[in-house]
């Protein structure tokens, strides 16, 4: 199948197909005018690619997983997709930690300033004059 085809049974933009062949993740035959052919399996490597990427996973890391799939009976290409699969956890994990620590500071600043405009509320109000 060619690429807008590819594009439209998973809806993946060509131009993200370009990018995933560029990047060793996806492959491809060329016509003898230069267009890209791709398998029926291409639909079913694309869905994954996708899967990882919706993971959090970079591309330079799905490149060192994909070979789990392209060879599935590979032991020690097993283990290497695992350890990749568990340092992309523990990174997502540090962000995670990060931004509850950023979230935290930022309720810090929120009681403040919630804070002072209730004081700036109270000193704005007249004051009634006394007898």
């Amino acid at each position: 199948m060619r690429i807008g085809e590819l594009s439209r049974r998973t809806g993946v933009s060509a131009r993200s197909l370009r990018y995933y062949e560029e990047q060793g993740l996806l492959a491809s035959s060329r016509s003898g005018a230069g267009q890209r052919h791709y398998s029926d399996s291409a639909v079913q490597r694309v869905s994954l690619i996708r899967q990882l990427f919706d993971a959090g996973m970079s591309s330079r890391v799905i490149a060192t997983v994909l070979p789990c799939v392209d060879v599935p009976g590979d032991l020690g290409v097993a283990e290497e997709t695992f350890t990749a699969m568990m340092r992309e956890r523990d990174r997502i994990d540090a962000d995670i930690a990060h931004l509850i620590e950023t979230r935290d500071a930022l309720d810090v600043l929120i009681r403040a300033n919630s804070r002072h405009r209730a004081e700036l509320s109270t000193a704005s109000e007249p004051v009634a004059p006394s007898a």
